[in-house]
């Protein structure tokens, strides 16, 4: 699984991101970084190393002129492209911590602001970077978010590149923060993964000893977000680790039109691209018989799939689908991973076809309805380079066996530092022992069954929700139902996901108050059972963009709770799965 290839930055020194750039632009000046497809097809934008270079040095001392110094955070609020590459070394170069957010979207503000003002506080930013076309529309966003107004806004693309010459390089190491991931949480309650320069270095190896990357060969396609770990890792970070040629385009190119995807794939002959699963689906259904005439993909040999379940069925008909442009099923790679452990945890062995294995639906699920039954899973490959993973009861913390469902623990060089100023927070998830005093581990909430040494994953005990790629926290649409009709009790309502021959699909489980019942009538607590769910499908519809498969109506008093009055949302699941719970509607 280890590539031939040496690693690229072995013996010189290089303790931090700030110092790979600096070796790439003296070493491999004039050679592209990045092409970015401005429109998502021809309209080609370019940077050097030499170019990123200079652009972060001059960021970062307009930064520092700006008042910030050393650990610091700066937001950026930035379009996919190469100017949000320029800012986010800028931050590096001048010490300051980067803090990767998405844009507010100003046809969504009551969608997108509480989000990004949670973040904004929490990491206690005191600088936004961006564009000037964006700084252009801040006044209506400060309209309805005085605390982002506060901020000071730099628009990076105005800065010239005369005071690259000034910069000095910041006083900072392995083990100092790059940025701050934030992944877990809620919009009330976000929280913000720090990632250490070592983290990152680290992971960066692991990817590149995983997907087997040959510097002179090896070409990558991206249309991933930049603000999340995969997109950000993978997509951009790890070319310059790996000098590998990298062409880009925005995720909006993409989901507008997915072909863009496979046809720069074809037009740049690129080895490796890849996201969710959803990604696959995405184009296979999408494909024209005409569009796929023009492609060929028979260099793309690296597709990797990650970030959310893997499902067999898309394997295969994606396969199908384009193995008249040349895809082969074997150029897959499912992989694992996690922000917590930087981006990659477990991955197998390029050009090896995906492994499936039938498992017992009743073990997986917990559901005994499914004994008798089978569930494919597809393998995400084995433990990573110098890291252990394991599989360990959640609730004894034994590990366990191969054959056995637990939750997945990882320790390792790609283990985040925690949470950002969250201690309670970070004790639970980072600092976990086993029963045989093994540790610490990263209790990463997913759980997993490990075959022959390969894991799969089997589901998850966290609570977020990810449907096409995107994260959804619970609390926020618990919030939502509970606002969409006064019939439901306040803290009584639990959303999770559950899989289904359509992907993972989002149910919701909740209280209704006493006073109402489920009858039509002239009384003003009688209540339509299917009236209060169309409320409440549309009321998730319009905040979260979100279907809701399924919604179930309990009984006041019904909804599992910890003893301090805590929604246990995955024991409500395995009630929902069980048919265990009384219905408030017969």
């Amino acid at each position: 699984m280890v590539s031939e290839q040496q690693n690229p930055i072995q013996g010189l020194g290089i303790q931090t991101l700030v110092d790979l750039l600096q070796f790439r632009a003296a070493e491999n000046r004039f050679e592209r970084a990045y092409v970015f497809l401005e429109d998502g097809e021809q309209d080609e934008s370019v940077m050097s190393y030499a170019d990123l270079d200079r652009r972060a040095r001059a960021i970062a001392v307009a930064l520092l002129d700006a008042g910030l110094q050393r650990g610091d955070r700066a937001v950026l609020l930035y379009p996919p492209g190469l100017e949000y590459i320029a800012g986010f070394f800028g931050c590096l170069y001048a010490g300051v911590i980067a803090v990767p957010a998405y844009p507010p979207n100003p046809m969504r503000l009551d969608r997108t602001l509480p989000r990004l003002q949670a973040i904004v506080r929490d990491a206690d930013a005191r600088v936004a970077l961006t564009t000037e076309p964006i700084l252009q529309m801040a006044p209506f966003v400060f309209a309805q978010a005085p605390d982002l107004a506060a901020m000071q806004w730099i628009a990076t693309d105005t800065i010239g590149d005369e005071g690259a010459d000034a910069w000095k390089k910041p006083d900072i190491g392995a083990e100092d923060l790059a940025f701050l991931q934030y992944t877990s949480g809620s919009t009330q309650t976000p929280r913000g993964v720090m990632l250490a320069h070592a983290n990152l270095l680290h992971n960066l190896e692991l990817i590149r000893q995983a997907f087997e990357l040959v510097t002179a060969e090896d070409i990558g396609v991206i249309w991933l977000p930049p603000y999340h770990d995969m997109g950000l890792i993978g997509g951009l970070l790890e070319p310059i680790y790996n000098l590998m040629r990298v062409i880009l385009m925005s995720p909006i190119a993409f989901l507008q039109r997915p072909v863009r995807w496979v046809q720069a794939i074809s037009k740049y002959q690129a080895t490796v691209s890849g996201g969710p699963n959803f990604a696959y689906d995405l184009v296979a259904r999408k494909i024209t018989p005409e569009q796929l005439a023009q492609l060929d993909l028979s260099r793309w040999n690296m597709a990797f799939n990650g970030a959310e379940p893997i499902r067999p069925a898309t394997l295969k008909r994606f396969a199908e689908v384009f193995a008249p442009a040349g895809f082969r099923y074997d150029a897959f790679y499912p992989t694992y991973g996690l922000a917590e452990g930087t981006l990659i945890t477990t991955g197998g062995r390029r050009n090896d076809p995906p492994i499936l294995h039938d498992f017992p639906a009743d073990v997986l699920s917990g559901d005994p309805r499914d004994a008798g039954k089978t569930t494919t899973l597809v393998g995400c490959g084995v433990s990573l380079g110098d890291q252990t993973t394991l599989i360990v009861d959640p609730e004894s913390f034994e590990v366990l066996p191969e054959g056995q469902v637990g939750e997945i623990w990882v320790k390792g060089g790609s283990v985040a530092r925690g949470y950002w100023r969250n201690p309670e927070a970070t004790e639970a998830t980072f600092n976990a022992f086993t029963a045989d005093g093994q540790g610490p581990f990263l209790r990463t909430g997913d759980l997993g069954i490990v075959k022959d040494g390969q894991f799969f994953i089997a589901g998850r005990i966290k609570d977020l929700i990810i449907i096409d790629g995107r994260n959804h926290y619970p609390q926020d649409i618990e919030f939502t139902v509970e606002k969409a009709h006064p019939a439901i009790r306040p803290g009584c309502t639990a959303a999770f996901s559950v899989d289904t021959d359509e992907g993972e699909q989002l149910v919701i489980v909740t209280e209704v108050r006493k006073q109402y019942k489920p009858r039509a009538g002239d009384d003003p607590f009688d209540l339509d059972p299917e009236a209060l769910r169309q409320a409440i499908r549309k009321a998730v519809s319009e905040a979260h963009e979100l279907r809701v498969h399924d919604i179930l109506f309990l009984p006041a008093g019904e909804i599992p709770k910890t003893s301090s009055g805590k929604i246990q949302r995955y024991a409500a699941r395995k009630g929902y799965l069980a048919g265990s719970f009384p219905r408030w509607d017969g």
